[in-house]
């Protein structure tokens, strides 16, 4: 790999991680009513927070800011390897290019989370990991976004649908068989997903999770 192809993956892997990084809870929370997210309800800067603590309509809209940044980190990312280097090093390199846009999505999931911009804190990479399956897979990001769907209206909880729809992800990446890189970042993001969900996961099974909606 030449210098100037490493410099353009090296800068769309960094700006992966800016975007993702971005603490839309956080700006939300400071904009509307003066707070710091983090030191009300679960305490991340997630939009099932925010939609608690501060009402439905920025949670909808720190959910739809999340999913896009992830989406545009991507996508920022194949649009400079369609710029930049395929013109130089042509077809032999799509092997290769596969796995720079796993790791630029998987540093989006991981920017919204470890937020360079609070602390390396964040929320729980729920949406923002859907964003870079719709742009990596968008038919994998539907079919994952119909089970949390699905799973949140059943259960009338958002932990469940995100749990639901990150176990649901590498199935859905196998089904279609999508390359081997997208199939890894689908099982290490899932699990993430899941990770990150551990205290919600406690609540659950001891009963004590608050439903999202109703009940």
């Amino acid at each position: 790999m030449s210098g100037f192809i490493a410099a353009i993956v090296t800068l769309g892997l960094l700006a992966a991680y800016l975007l993702g990084s971005i603490p839309t809870g956080f700006l939300l929370g400071k904009a509307l009513q003066g707070i710091d997210i983090r030191e009300h309800g679960s305490g991340n800067t997630g939009a099932t927070n925010v939609f608690r603590v501060i009402g439905k309509g920025a949670g909808i809209t720190a959910l739809v800011i999340d999913l896009i940044k992830g989406l545009v980190a991507v996508r920022l990312m194949m649009a400079l390897i369609s710029l930049f280097v395929l013109p130089k090093v042509g077809t032999d390199a799509l092997i290769w290019i596969v796995w720079v846009y796993m790791f630029a999505a998987a540093l989006a999931v991981v920017g919204h989370s470890k937020s360079v911009w609070i602390g390396f804190a964040g929320g729980k990479s729920a949406a923002t990991g859907l964003g870079v399956l719709l742009a990596l897979v968008w038919p994998v990001g539907l079919s994952a976004a119909a089970v949390f769907v699905t799973a949140v209206l059943l259960s009338r909880t958002v932990s469940v649908g995100s749990i639901a729809a990150a176990l649901s992800v590498a199935v859905f990446m196998i089904a279609m068989q999508q390359p081997l890189p997208y199939v890894l970042l689908a099982i290490a993001g899932g699990g993430y997903v899941i990770l990150r969900h551990r205290s919600n996961i406690s609540r659950l099974l001891t009963g004590t999770e608050p439903k999202t909606f109703g009940g």
